[in-house]
């Protein structure tokens, strides 16, 4: 297959942008109908936007890193002119009059904005299967009866599906770009809080939510990072420093210490993924990497309970203004301010995302405020020192991404919301301590992908591409 980098020279050498596009939104209506992977298409906007680039100078063309090349976009993420809704019906309708900045810096980069991609509503789950009211369930690229993984499952789908160059951005709360991207079987990169600015995102828990790269492969992942990062004085909480990741593609791992996380190679983990993993691990030792086994046992015993407290509690705080008065869904205005106000909830809101607000409500309610929310705080800094406690040591930390093979649908259905929590158990650490994180798909079971997930510490997404990139390069002959 064409690369990114290849198909960007072949239009900046004049091959038709608008007859490419053309070839891609019909592939995508076709692998829509079948695998539900998007929200919303825009074909009238791409194709409008792919003539406009056509119409550019060579010497124009030849500035755009992304030039005609067509981007998905999570549903969390606000596009102009095109419906965004995080995947809830209490938000039909809305058609933002701008653009996130992450999508906008695509824009100024040459991208095709091709769609809107499914995902659980407000980003509240870790299989796609929370999608809202009258939304479908994407459905897994190597096995329709198999989830995608969440919350961004229609990324991760597509990019697995399609036979063209194809970016997407995704987001992260929880675990949401490097778990879909496992279970598709693609590149996945969380980036360190704070690296890519948030403007244009409808929240989910702002203390946590990080918007990421899906691609094909790393180098692709790395490519859209370095467009997307960077200070944007919309956002107060983006950082200054700079992302070049790119270039650390091929750079090799001679020297890299790696800490394997023994924890998550337990009793919890399907033993398929933990040797799988495993194998991957000796792979780095074999190009000079040098791994040993460490402990992060704070992590592994409150990481779960620390993650649902306090993404609940901001969810339920974000999501109080969804009541059908300025924002929201309306209904038929009758019965008091509280009548009106429960109709729009009730009707419009799906099962887990009242699930998720009653959580955090009652955790900051006064009385259990101190018990739960200021408690799950100070649990999260210890969380925080326990893993740059270990970077003083290591370069790179390795897990499995998910503890288990992508799960049925069936499967999913006999699970209590506990035990779907309980599967995020080897993400929410990194996203708590706000620390970059990569999958990188290291091997098929059964016909279904297993990905193996890498930490660094803050601002260390080069080293994880590094590291990943290798990883890749010489998994390939397995994953086939």
């Amino acid at each position: 297959m064409t690369s990114i980098v290849q198909q960007v020279a072949l239009f900046q050498q004049g091959a038709s942008i608008e007859e490419h596009t053309r070839a891609v939104l019909a592939e995508t209506r076709e692998i829509n109908e079948h695998y539900h992977y998007f929200t919303a298409l825009c074909e009238k906007e791409a194709l409008a936007r792919a003539q406009f680039l056509e119409r550019l100078s060579a010497k124009e063309k030849a500035s755009l890193s992304l030039l005609g090349v067509p981007l998905t976009v999570k549903d969390a993420l606000c596009v102009k002119g095109i419906e965004s809704t995080a995947g809830s019906r209490i938000l039909k309708g809305y058609r933002p009059p701008f653009n996130a900045t992450a999508v906008q810096k695509c824009i100024d980069a040459g991208a095709v904005v091709i769609g809107k991609t499914s995902q659980d509503e407000f980003g509240f789950g870790g299989f796609s299967v929370n999608v809202g009211l009258g939304y479908q369930v994407p459905k897994n690229p190597f096995d329709p009866d198999v989830s995608t993984g969440g919350s961004s499952g229609g990324c991760a789908g597509f990019t697995q599906k399609t036979t063209f160059p194809h970016l997407s951005l995704a987001e992260s709360t929880g675990g949401s770009i490097v778990e879909p991207a496992s279970f598709c079987g693609v590149a996945g990169l969380c980036p360190t809080y704070g690296r890519v600015s948030r403007y244009g995102l409808i929240d989910y828990a702002n203390t946590l939510d990080k918007i990421g790269p899906m691609a094909k492969t790393i180098d692709e992942a790395a490519l859209l990072m370095d467009v997307i990062a960077g200070p944007d004085e919309k956002d107060g909480t983006t950082l200054r420093e700079p992302c070049t990741v790119q270039n650390a593609a091929g750079k090799g791992v001679k020297g890299l210490r790696i800490g394997v996380v023994k924890e998550a190679f337990g009793e919890a983990t399907d033993s398929v993924v933990a040797e799988t993993v495993w194998r991957s691990i000796h792979v780095l030792e074999a190009a000079g990497a040098r791994y040993e086994e460490c402990s992060l046992p704070l992590t592994g015993a409150y990481g779960v309970p620390t993650y649902y407290i306090l993404a609940t509690c901001e969810a339920s705080t974000n999501l109080a203004k969804l009541c059908g008065l300025r924002y929201g869904m309306q209904e038929e205005l009758s019965g008091t301010f509280n009548d009106y106000f429960t109709a729009v909830r009730s009707n419009n809101f799906g099962a887990e995302a009242k699930r998720r607000i009653m959580l955090g409500t009652f955790a900051r309610m006064v009385g259990f405020r101190d018990a739960f929310y200021i408690k799950a705080l100070k649990a999260r800094q210890l969380i925080t020192n326990e893993y740059l406690s270990l970077f003083k040591k290591y370069d790179v930390l390795i897990t499995p991404t998910a503890p288990v093979l992508p799960p049925s649908f069936a499967h999913l259905k006999k699970l209590t919301p506990l035990q779907h929590y309980m599967l995020d158990i080897l993400t929410v650490g990194p996203n708590l301590a706000g620390l970059p994180h990569l999958n990188v798909p290291v091997g098929m079971h059964n016909g279904l992908p297993v990905g193996a997930l890498l930490m660094g510490t803050h601002c260390a997404e080069s080293t994880l591409v590094q590291a990943g990139a290798c990883l890749e390069k010489n998994s390939k002959n397995e994953k086939k």
